[in-house]
Order: C-alpha cells, then sequence, then structure tokens
C-alpha cells in the first residue's frame, strides 16, 4: 500500500479539529482540497474514516484507530523538526572533543567557557588523552575533532590547522642551582636524572627525536603520565623536569624552579585542530571551530 503521506498530514489535522474546514485554514488550503484529500486516502484505505455530525465530523471506530498511530508518528515528526530547529539555533546538540592535559589547559579552556556561556545548552564532551590516542578516536569517528600536538602523523582524509605556538624546556629546583645560568650542552643531560613524560605522548618523541639528532639518548629516572606531575616531582628536588614552557610558567615566576639554558633551544612546534573528512561537523561543533585562532 503506497499512500501519499501528505493525506494523513490532512487526515491528522481534520480528526484533530473535527472539522474539514478548520483543518483547512490550519492548512492554509481550501476545504475542497481537504475533502477531496480525505476521499482519496478512504478510497485507498477501503474504508470511511470520518462520519458528518451537525457541528462537522467525527471519526469513524476505524478512524480513530488509524488516529491513535497517526498523531503518534506527526506529533513525533513535528518534536524531531523542534528539536532539529534547536541544534540549527544552538539552543541544543552535542559537541565531543579529544585532547591533551596541555591542549585542554592552555588552549581548549578558555574557548570552552566563553562557549558555554553563549550556548548553555550545547552540551560539550572533552576526552582527556595523549595525541597518539585523540588520532585513534577521530580515525574511529567517536569525536566531532580533536586539540593535539607536534609531532603526528596523519591518515588520508584527516586535516589539521595549527592555532598556538609551544616550546618545551627543561627545568629544575633548588638541589641544582650549580646549572642555574650556565650554557650547558645536551649531552650533560645523560648525567642528570631526568623526569619526562610517558613514551606514548608527542611530547616525548619530540624531545627525543630532537636529543637523537645532538646525539644524545636519555634513561628517564621517572616517566609520568602529566605534566603537571612533572612540575611536582622537579619541585620536589627528584630530577630535571623537561616540560611544555607554559606549565612550568608559576613555578619559574615564584622562583621554585628555574629553566636549563643550552647552546640551542628545542625547536617550537605546533598545538592543531585535527578533523576528518569522513566525519559530518555539526553546527554547534562548527561554530566552536570557527572561534578559534586562524594561525599559529
Amino acid at each position: 500500500m503506497d499512500i501519499n503521506l501528505e493525506y494523513y498530514k490532512i487526515f491528522y489535522y481534520v480528526a484533530k479539529a473535527g472539522s474539514f474546514t478548520k483543518a483547512g485554514e490550519d492548512l492554509c488550503i481550501s476545504q475542497p482540497a481537504v475533502s477531496q484529500s480525505i476521499k482519496l486516502l478512504e478510497e485507498s484505505l477501503g474504508t470511511d474514516l470520518f462520519m458528518r455530525i451537525p457541528k462537522g465530523v467525527k471519526l469513524t471506530p476505524e478512524g480513530e484507530s488509524l488516529y491513535s498511530y497517526v498523531k503518534r508518528g506527526y506529533e513525533y515528526i513535528k518534536l524531531g523538526e523542534k528539536q532539529f530547529q534547536k541544534m540549527l539555533d544552538l539552543e541544543h546538540g552535542e559537541i565531543r572533543i579529544g585532547a591533551s592535559d596541555m591542549t585542554l589547559q592552555y588552549y581548549l579552556l578558555p574557548y570552552l567557557e566563553h562557549f558555554h556561556d553563549k550556548y548553555p545548552g550545547i552540551k560539550v564532551s572533552v576526552t582527556n588523552a595523549p595525541t597518539p590516542s585523540t588520532l585513534s578516536l577521530l580515525y574511529e569517528g567517536k569525536i566531532d575533532f580533536g586539540l593535539v600536538s607536534q609531532p603526528f602523523q596523519l591518515k588520508s582524509g584527516v586535516q589539521y590547522r595549527p592555532v598556538k605556538k609551544i616550546r618545551d624546556i627543561f627545568v629544575a629546583g633548588g638541589k641544582f642551582t650549580s646549572l642555574q645560568g650556565k650554557i650547558m650542552d645536551y649531552k650533560e643531560l645523560e648525567k642528570l636524572p631526568i623526569i619526562s613524560l610517558e613514551h606514548n605522548t608527542s611530547t616525548r618523541k619530540h624531545l627525543d627525536d630532537f636529543l637523537h639528532k645532538e646525539g644524545v639518548i636519555l634513561n628517564p629516572e621517572f616517566e609520568l603520565a602529566t605534566s603537571d606531575i612533572i612540575v611536582k616531582f622537579a619541585i620536589r628536588n627528584l630530577g630535571v623536569g623537561c616540560i611544555v614552557e607554559d606549565f612550568a610558567k608559576e613555578a619559574l615566576e615564584s622562583g621554585k624552579l628555574f629553566k636549563l639554558e643550552f647552546q640551542k633551544e628545542i625547536p617550537e612546534r605546533n598545538i592543531c585542530i585535527i578533523t576528518s573528512r569522513q566525519n559530518p561537523i555539526s553546527k554547534a561543533a562548527q561554530k566552536l571551530l570557527d572561534t578559534f585562532n586562524t594561525g599559529a
């Protein structure tokens, strides 16, 4: 049975209003057009749906049965349209983001705060993970976009945009004051207790790749999961920490830590936004993306 869905829409309005004329007014069509549509629907179904009464029309028992289903279906469609419009108006929706501790704390968080103030109805889910894990989440379609730090390798169809430059430094506490103000060679690090991030991070890869070119191989005393903990370990003089400079800013300004100086600095790298052409971006997610800086 292939029946024009417009007939069911008209049937819904007639049954709801109890009048062909009122249904026509609600639908902005003529009363004869309403009557013709109901006639065609009744012919297709093989039964009368309405009986005439002095003040309009009344559903037949068969019409009552059909209306109970059409009513639920049509009103559910209207509810879907309402929710859809709320998504377009940014009153409703969800954004899924992948970000590391660093990209979340030193780039994403201020944007999320502003976005939430402006669009409180949008749910934002942030999966906190290092760059390799964030890339996997994007490939699997589990996030709308990610905030990652270089270096990384991307699969086909994935785009990236640099948004902020960062630099890695070595820091130390009071136990290592003999190194303060000294211009060092990276080779000297091999004789020091080193605190670094774990291997499954872009920060550790960037450090290892740079030091390898300098002929230096580190065997860290401590390999930690987060940069915040590296700062705390370094303050307690458990070793020399390798950290993105932003993480150590407060400790450096307070004098709890100092920055080690070398003949040349570790090259800068970028925090980047990554998106996939295979993952559709919702209007809410695109709105948040549009607020980000356009360059590093």
